[in-house]
């Protein structure tokens, strides 16, 4: 099963590949996006990781807190959508 992580105060100049090479330290990535804004491109500073269940509690303990580029990310289990 598939665990999905909001990871927010992600640096702007971050790519997801860097954000992808970060989490996977601590388990097994299946996918990493950052949000960016429709009309520029740029990243609003936060994204979705997804990983496989038993990775998840290591690696939300490992990473949540955790600076980068001198922020402090922000790791919490995604909520989902509401339509």
């Amino acid at each position: 099963m598939i665990k999905t992580f909001y990871v927010g105060n992600i640096p702007w100049s971050t790519t997801e590949e860097e954000l992808q090479q970060i989490f996977a330290q601590h388990g097994e990535i299946v996918a990493c996006r950052i949000i960016t804004e429709k009309a520029t491109g740029k990243s609003k500073g936060y994204g979705f990781v997804e990983v496989k269940e038993e990775d998840a509690e290591r690696l939300q303990e490992k990473t949540n807190g955790m600076e980068l580029e001198g922020r402090q990310l922000v790791v919490n289990e995604a909520r989902p959508r509401e339509t």
